[in-house]
């Protein structure tokens, strides 16, 4: 009867144990131990999931859309479904925009078990995003990659990536909650439409209450808690004659361990946690487009850092287009000669410095 038991794991919302800083920063660690890469590219896929995810999206903010058409209460998650489309909508544009085909296949991908071929860094995202339940605080980002590469380095490639991978995150997250809201949907609409029958006969002849009791027992219903939560809700206080649905409802939720009070309290429950989930999804695609990520990157990269160490001083009072053609340029001799892109910006550095032990620096 847990309405969870009806959806597939893997469309459940991006809603794991909320993590502090600090466990964060350990978790960074961890993830940076089990994450295994594999030695081969894979196929290009995010693109097809985003689309995936778009038309999911729309589908149920059409069906959400017919159920307000028809005066029928929405819950609050979906109603902030609703109101943010158009946001939705441009992020996506622009998710599409920066993840031109086949950008993702030259990331290092993972070989772990249910993730091979995915971006590392797409993981990193959905982490980012699980353990923040939709949230992204750039602090608790910036200390998480920070751990994460204490143990592994990403690449300046990837470091770019991530504000696309975080975007691309949450609309998973929020097709997600759209499932979700459109599963509960056709419970609730299910509910109403018998809620309906059943209150025409009770008006009209309520000896044949029992019929329609019986049609709807006959139809199996799936009583899920979104179905209960609503029939419950369109029944209730209309009299002692409904009390008969009320009755088989509570019986044969009884026959599976279960009570009408418990399917509410958990469908509200459920209401409050996909609320807090898409609130903060949508208030975190609005961040994204803030956050100076330029900053964020130089921060992060310890390619940049090591640039940094020039004896000379030079790559420091450059310009940040400047400093950027040169880590563009440790990334293509990293690819070129298959050595990380930490040892291409460590030996630059050690010519610098033989080159101004010899001459002098002032001629560098």
């Amino acid at each position: 009867m847990n309405p969870d038991h009806s959806c597939l794991e893997e469309e459940l919302p991006l809603r794991d144990e909320l993590f502090s800083a600090q466990q964060m920063e350990q978790y960074g660690m961890q993830l940076a131990i089990e994450h295994r890469l594999g030695s081969n590219r894979g196929s290009d896929r995010l693109l097809q999931r985003l689309a995936d995810n778009q038309a999911l999206i729309n589908a149920t903010c059409a069906l959400l859309g017919d159920a307000v058409k028809a005066g029928r209460q929405v819950t609050p998650a979906a109603e902030w479904l609703l109101d943010n489309i158009y946001l939705i909508d441009e992020q996506i544009r622009i998710a599409k925009r920066h993840l031109p085909k086949n950008y993702s296949k030259a990331l290092p991908r993972l070989d772990n078990e249910g993730q091979k071929d995915q971006p590392r860094v797409y993981d990193i995202a959905l982490q980012t995003i699980a353990h923040g339940d939709g949230r992204i605080d750039p602090d608790i980002l910036s200390r998480f990659v920070s751990a994460y590469q204490h143990l592994a380095t990403l690449k300046i490639g990837e470091l770019w990536a991530i504000p696309i991978m975080l975007r691309l995150a949450l609309i998973e997250n929020l097709r997600r909650i759209a499932a979700r809201l459109a599963q509960t949907r056709q419970h609730r609409n299910l509910a109403h439409d018998w809620a309906d029958a059943i209150l025409e006969v009770a008006q009209k002849n309520p000896a044949e209450l029992i019929l329609i009791v019986a049609d709807m027992a006959r139809s199996k219903p799936q009583l899920q808690s979104s179905f209960v939560a609503e029939l419950v809700r369109r029944l209730q206080a209309k009299g002692a004659a409904l009390s008969l649905p009320l009755t088989w409802l509570s019986q044969r939720l009884a026959e599976s361990g279960y009570s009408i009070d418990q399917l509410i309290q958990h469908e509200s429950q459920q209401q409050a946690a996909d609320q807090v989930s898409i609130s903060n999804s949508i208030g975190s695609l609005r961040f994204l487009g803030q956050m100076d990520w330029r900053d964020f990157v130089e921060t992060m990269s310890k390619v940049d850092r090591t640039l940094r160490d020039d004896p000379a001083g030079a790559y420091a009072r450059m310009d940040f287009a400047t400093r950027d053609r040169y880590r563009h340029a440790v990334e293509k001799i990293a690819r070129s000669t298959g050595r990380d892109e930490s040892d291409v910006a460590a030996a630059a550095i050690d010519s610098a410095g033989n080159a101004c032990q010899a001459l002098g620096a002032e001629d560098r």
